[in-house]
């Protein structure tokens, strides 16, 4: 069991709020990242009393308020690093402190957004990804069927990645869900996985194209009447649930 005063580098870079785990790792592997002047490995621990730098700079934990926030993402905005993109979420947002998105939103969907400033929640969360729900409502470009909504709610087939670092691709059928009709041309549908634009791929293999596309839940926090590219700190009701569901 590892000693709760040595940390692994990654999950202290993680902690300081430099990196997320996956980009420390990435650091690492790229010889960024020393302790006590040597350059870091993977595994590699920090003890209390040792220095860690990245990129030449000191790093150290710090005592900040851990936070989520409930952001509603504007369309046109991506799911980036603030230095990747010029269209990243983080050059809208006014937050003192470094956060982590959990869960994408693509430049043409809007909604609820998840973000964090405590790396090891955000990591939790998206290890916990294809369990918890998040519900969407949709509008398409043609009156919805009986068949279509069926079709949607028994499963899809998709290509996928394999996840081996090669690139090809195999074909999964997506979980079972819930979709209600909520009008002529639109629906709420709720999934409990995350393919990669699972909801317009779906929609496409039955002749439809999603025109309008909106997160309003994941899992049980809502996007309420939250204005659009504003955020808010969820409640400690909401953080209280939240943290339970992804223990």
């Amino acid at each position: 069991m590892e000693n709760e005063e040595n940390i692994r580098i990654n999950k202290y870079l993680s902690q300081a709020g430099v990196l997320s785990r996956r980009k420390a790792d990435e650091a690492i592997s790229r010889g960024e990242v020393r302790i006590n002047g040597v350059i870091a490995v993977s595994g590699d621990k920090v003890s209390p009393g040792d220095t860690v730098e990245y990129l030449g700079k000191p790093v150290t934990t710090k005592e900040v308020e851990r936070v989520i926030l409930a952001y509603n993402k504007p369309l046109g905005l991506v799911c980036t690093s603030k230095d990747a993109d010029k269209d990243s979420i983080f050059r809208k947002i006014d937050y003192p402190d470094m956060l982590y998105y959990v869960g994408r939103l693509d430049k043409n969907s809007q909604g609820l957004l998840l973000l964090t400033n405590d790396g090891e929640l955000a990591n939790q969360i998206q290890k916990a990804r294809n369990n918890h729900e998040k519900e969407y409502v949709v509008r398409v470009n043609k009156p919805l069927t009986a068949a279509f909504v069926r079709g949607m709610m028994s499963g899809v087939p998709l290509e996928v990645e394999q996840g081996d670092g090669t690139e090809s691709k195999k074909v999964r059928v997506t979980k079972e869900c819930l979709v209600e009709q909520t009008g002529k041309n639109t629906f709420r549908i709720t999934l409990t996985e995350g393919i990669n634009r699972q909801i317009r791929r779906m929609c496409e293999h039955f002749g439809y194209r999603v025109t309008f596309l909106k997160r309003v839940r994941v899992m049980n926090v809502g996007l309420g009447n939250l204005p659009i590219g504003e955020y808010r700190k969820l409640t400690a009701n909401e953080e209280r649930i939240l943290r339970s569901l992804i223990k």
